[in-house]
């Protein structure tokens, strides 16, 4: 009996995380920027003077399949445009596609650095940039650093780029939504559970 149950969970979980793929994206979302604690009080050049110009940014961009999300942190100068950014996602180690569909069934080799179109604006379809105080700063990307050292597979149902960017926003005391959406509705839902 309990075996039949674990089949039909299963078969439930899966139908669930395809039809969260279904959906189409919306049009490029507007930037968001607030500070740590998520407030938006204060105007983009307050809160970057404010915070000396450390950020995170969680972000997703279009793809030829249902997208990717992904962080780019660094400081950004006070204009708001980024020095030197350093980018940590989670995808499939090669740009052949036949481990990318292997993935939805089994774990595959990952990489966690920068892909294709990451950085690229015309691809980006949602993005909250938080403003950091240089403390934050440093434990959030040596957070991160630990992450990216310690995740070696994607699997699209179980730990896909939507999960590694929940753990990073986790670590930083945010609620974090299902991992199952795609990626800008994930990142568009992650910044309005958390006043972003």
């Amino acid at each position: 009996m309990t075996l039949g149950r674990h089949r039909v969970s299963l078969l439930v979980f899966l139908a669930l995380a395809l039809a969260s793929c279904q959906s189409e994206d919306k049009p490029p979302q507007p930037r968001f920027v607030s500070d740590y604690r998520g407030y938006a009080g204060a105007t983009a050049g307050e809160t970057r003077q404010r915070e000396g110009g450390y950020f995170i940014e969680f972000r997703s961009r279009y793809a030829l399949s249902y997208g990717h999300t992904y962080v780019v942190f660094g400081r950004a100068d006070k204009a708001g445009r980024m020095i030197n950014p350093e980018v940590a996602g989670l995808a499939p180690s090669t740009l052949d596609p036949g481990p990318y569909v292997i993935g939805h069934f089994v774990p595959v080799p990952a990489e966690t650095g920068i892909s294709d179109g990451d950085l690229e604006e015309e691809y980006r379809s949602a993005s909250w940039r938080v403003m950091l105080t240089e403390a934050e700063y440093r434990k959030t990307v040596a957070f991160i650093r630990q992450l990216k050292a310690k995740s070696k597979f994607w699997q699209a149902s179980v730990y896909n780029c939507n999960a590694f960017v929940a753990d990073i926003a986790k670590s930083m005391g945010y609620k974090t939504p299902p991992i199952w959406l795609r990626p800008q509705q994930f990142v568009t839902q992650l910044r309005e559970m958390n006043g972003g």
